[in-house]
């Protein structure tokens, strides 16, 4: 069974369309427009579409991993964080002179928790492009070592959710016992799968035979580590540009339930296609910028309610609700 592409050529163009109206419509709509008519853009609405767009990134890089590899990671959460984490101490470093305590040397945390020197570990974050690599390479880092270790020791399935739920876990509690509650960001404030035709590697195979594809004398760990890294990476990526939209960044952000609900935005449009990806994720947390406001007390019962109902009527999410083109299996390829 030879594989198949990330996007088609219809959704390409959906990507691009999508890409067109974030970098050049909606800014023109912000800046432009006048003030009051039906196209122009709030200023309240830029960084809320800025964030839905950071969610829909984190939301590709785990679709990477488990529409397109079979690895379901419930820890891409912690990557993520590690990436808005860097970008954070950036711009606390921005901040210099002007923070609270007038200290242009030490973070305003720093001082109140009386340290007397910067360390060793924020060094060359008073520059953005250290700052932007760092965004990359942390995450990325930790993917490399903790994927070695996992796929070598051949861990799959549902033993990986849970080390990769472990893992987000553990720097959860390392943030918060090592001073590093909260940075402001800014100087401003499982779908079932029965009927679905497999993902393949970049070799002939399926998820389901990685034995077969290591008889056949290909490196199934090295095509597993090498996309593990890259979607990493991708969500170090969407944290570094989520927290300048947000203003803040805290250890909340490793809670092992954000990785879970990025799962929940990829299954409900619809994993193993990038566009189901995006759609989920701003979905998903457009539903939750309401009900957090109108009805803060059911939004959990709504989130679990949709995962309930994407995995019994919806096991190929939002974009499976498109028709099939004839002679296919999978159901979202008319979306690609």
């Amino acid at each position: 069974m030879a594989g198949r592409s990330l996007m088609g050529w219809r959704g390409w163009a959906v990507f691009l369309a999508a890409g067109f109206v974030l970098l050049v419509v909606l800014p023109l709509m912000n800046v432009w427009a006048a003030p009051g008519s039906a196209l122009s853009l709030p200023n309240y609405l830029v960084p809320l579409l800025g964030k839905y767009a950071c969610y829909a990134i984190l939301a590709l890089s785990l679709d990477l991993v488990w529409g397109y590899a079979g690895i379901l990671s419930l820890g891409h959460g912690a990557f993520f964080a590690l990436g808005g984490y860097c970008m954070g101490m950036y711009l606390m470093r921005q901040i210099g002179a002007r923070g609270v305590y007038g200290n242009a040397e030490l973070p305003d945390f720093m001082v109140f928790l009386n340290w007397k020197e910067l360390p060793w570990y924020w060094y060359g974050f008073d520059h953005f492009a250290f700052a932007a690599i760092m965004a990359l390479i942390v995450p990325g880092l930790l993917a490399l070592v903790f994927g070695f270790l996992a796929f070598r020791s051949r861990i799959t399935g549902v033993y990986l959710s849970i080390i990769t739920q472990a893992m987000t876990f553990a720097l959860l509690l390392a943030f918060f016992r090592n001073a590093l509650a909260m940075l402001p960001g800014a100087p401003r404030k499982i779908a079932g799968d029965a009927d679905i035709e497999r993902p393949v590697w970049p070799v002939r195979g399926d998820v389901d035979a990685e034995s077969r594809v290591r008889f056949l004398g290909y490196s199934v760990t090295h095509a597993k580590l090498f996309v593990f890294t890259v979607s990493a990476v991708l969500a170090g990526f969407a944290g570094a540009l989520y927290v300048p939209q947000v203003g803040i960044i805290n250890p909340s952000e490793f809670s092992p339930a954000n990785s879970i609900e990025i799962a929940i935005w990829v299954a409900v449009g619809g994993r193993g296609t990038l566009v189901g990806a995006i759609l989920g994720a701003v979905i998903v947390n457009a539903g939750k910028s309401y009900l957090t406001g109108a009805a803060p007390d059911l939004w959990l019962f709504v989130l679990g309610g949709l995962f309930i109902l994407v995995t019994l009527a919806l096991p190929q999410g939002i974009v499976g609700l498109v028709r099939r083109p004839p002679g296919t299996k999978l159901a979202v390829a008319a979306a690609e």
